[in-house]
């Protein structure tokens, strides 16, 4: 076997990640459009899967119809009632068993601006192709080590796999900062600001397929992350039983971890970030 397939660098694996974190839909898809303001995309065909009627029969209507000289999927609304009709919209999709994992959590609906248009179920952003946000922390030990955490098994995305210290949604509900100081307490049991040098980092941008609606659900997502050491004495504790264990690992280590691809791909983009690549 070849050496470099038994003892993968870091720098070969970066490479990888970085293309797979960058990745066209395997499916052409459609815009989609709510109240008139572009907010994800959906497969070609997609839409034709659940019953219409279902939303016929309400106030809003789904359609077919051109946008900027191609087809596109409009769900046209009340003023007022996007947040009603994307939740309305996310049920029919889970009736028809085409969407990702119930959570009952809702994640913002931006327009290209930024601009919240609504509210959705976290279970339909990606078949519906909605642009997510999420936030990861570096936590580094005074002496230069990085804690990491190993995802439950019963996780539905990567169980198993290493992660950041912390990594989770930013959920509607919520600002960066706070969805950043509440997944540091459930995930790691620590207060950001018991936490010594707290900074924002960076972000990682990813666009790739996911298996979400028999595959043909969207991933587009910006990860911020951010930096801290987590005091001496002071030890990360799972609050909400969606992590194995943690561990403590000295950077070269850590380096080898996420070549050998024992990390998500997530978390390996953030900690080249940290690390400078």
């Amino acid at each position: 076997m070849n050496a470099d397939v038994q003892n993968p660098s870091f720098e070969h694996w970066l490479a990888g990640a970085r293309a797979s974190a960058q990745q066209p839909p395997k499916l052409p898809r459609q815009p989609l459009l709510v109240a008139g303001q572009v907010v994800g995309s959906v497969a070609e065909g997609f839409m034709n899967k659940i019953g219409l009627h279902r939303l016929l029969d309400k106030r809003f209507k789904l359609s077919n119809n051109e946008h900027s000289g191609a087809p596109a999927w409009h769900l046209d609304v009340p003023t007022g009632a996007a947040t009603e009709a994307l939740n309305t919209l996310a049920a029919a999709l889970r009736d028809a068993d085409l969407c990702g994992p119930w959570r009952n959590e809702q994640l913002a609906v931006c327009n290209p601006a930024g601009e919240v248009v609504g509210t959705v179920e976290r279970g339909a952003v990606r078949v519906l192709g909605i642009t997510t946000r999420a936030v990861h922390l570096v936590g580094l030990a005074p002496d230069g080590r990085m804690w990491v955490q190993k995802r439950s098994m019963t996780k539905p995305n990567n169980p198993g796999l290493w992660d950041t210290l912390m990594g989770g949604m930013v959920s509607a509900a919520d600002s960066l900062p706070q969805a950043l100081a509440r997944e540091t307490w459930e995930e790691a049991g620590l207060r950001v600001e018991a936490l010594h040098g707290l900074r924002h980092g960076g972000h990682v941008d990813f666009s790739r397929p996911s298996r979400e609606g028999g595959g043909a659900g969207y991933m587009r997502e910006r990860i911020d992350w951010f930096c801290a050491q987590v005091p001496e004495g002071m030890e990360p504790s799972n609050q909400d039983g969606e992590v194995e264990c943690f561990d403590l690992l000295p950077l070269e280590a850590l380096r080898a971890q996420v070549a050998q691809g024992l990390f998500t791909l997530e978390a390996g983009l953030v900690i080249a970030g940290y690390l400078g690549q």
